[in-house]
């Protein structure tokens, strides 16, 4: 795999991070730069460890991580999404709202859209390609557009409010209902 056909892959890969890092940005009112950094760095390790697993797994477990994965995907998005959708209803809109980073949700995120690239990482085991060089540009492309994600999503939602969450639990759950249904066709 050339360095352009890499740096494709890994913007590809990293779209559903940049949405989900885009519906982080709108939960705050300010730009928080320590919840920007962790996000886009949450973000970017695990989209560089997911193909990393898959690459050790190979072929060996293939199957199994094809058949599951979309169901892990979409439950995890839905939960987190319908959890956002609840909260925008349930909340004023004050500007003495302070952003708290939720390590758990992150973590969530995170998992819920990195998993697809352990199937990368399997394609990687089949090539030999370079994994350290493979993985290390999935993880920086992630990171770079998570951050740009975050800063959007946080001059989106500070100008719109509870509407902008909205709109971020929609889109998570729509992102967890892509996956499920490329899993399954």
């Amino acid at each position: 795999m050339n360095t352009a056909e890499l740096l494709l892959l890994s913007a590809g890969l990293a779209t559903d991070a940049f949405s989900a890092s885009v519906c982080e940005g709108l939960k705050m009112k300010k730009i928080n730069r320590c919840g920007t950094f962790l996000t886009a760095l949450f973000f970017g390790v695990f989209q560089a460890l997911m193909p990393l697993g898959g690459y050790f797994l190979g072929k060996r477990f293939s199957d199994v991580t094809a058949r599951f994965d979309h169901w892990i995907a979409f439950i995890l998005l839905g939960i987190i999404g319908g959890k956002m959708l609840i909260e925008s209803f349930g909340k004023e809109n004050t500007e003495n709202d302070v952003y708290r980073i939720n390590i758990r949700e992150l973590t969530l995120l995170s998992v819920a859209t990195s998993i697809d690239a352990m199937a990368v990482g399997i394609v990687f085991s089949a090539q030999h390609s370079d994994i350290v060089l493979s993985v290390s540009v999935i993880g920086i492309v992630t990171f770079l557009l998570s951050l740009v994600g975050v800063i959007i999503g946080n001059r989106f939602g500070s100008r719109w409010g509870n509407k902008a969450e909205t709109v971020g639990g929609i889109v998570l759950i729509i992102i967890g209902a892509k996956l499920f249904l490329e899993g399954i066709i």
